[in-house]
């Protein structure tokens, strides 16, 4: 049985502290609502810095950075997991899904402590930082 988590309104460094920690104890993990996550920042700093990211390299030369927010936070999960053979096998116990498909189940809460909750306005959600950086939408969501 996988574990579901839901990624609306949680930061998403702590959100992916969270699953690769779920990933390391062996277990599946399906997070839904990736576009929902939250980078805490200043707007234009974070747009920014994403934009920047994303020039620096491209899919032939240099490092390719993802559009979309499901894969962004894939990358930002997988930087918390070893690069190894173990790592890897533990990484592909994971999912991430743009909304809530039907298919899965009830999303459990992730246990979110104090403080890992949007509590102030210094955040931008995943899927605008997407949309900044040329994503568009295709059916995923509108």
């Amino acid at each position: 049985m996988a574990v579901v988590i839901d990624a609306e309104n949680k930061i998403s460094g702590r959100l992916a502290t969270h699953i690769s920690r779920k990933l390391k104890d062996g277990e599946e993990v399906k997070v839904v609502n990736a576009e929902k996550a939250a980078i805490s920042g200043r707007k234009e700093e974070v747009l920014s810095n994403y934009q920047q990211k994303y020039e620096r390299g491209s899919r032939d030369f240099g490092p390719h950075y993802p559009k979309s927010p499901e894969r962004i936070l894939k990358r930002i999960t997988r930087n918390m997991i070893s690069d190894t053979e173990e790592g890897n096998r533990q990484f592909s116990n994971l999912k991430i899904y743009l909304g809530h498909p039907e298919e899965i189940g009830e999303a459990e809460d992730p246990g979110t402590k104090e403080g890992e909750e949007l509590k102030n306005k210094n955040y931008v959600k995943l899927g605008e930082v997407s949309k900044h950086i040329g994503w568009e939408p295709r059916g995923e969501l509108e």
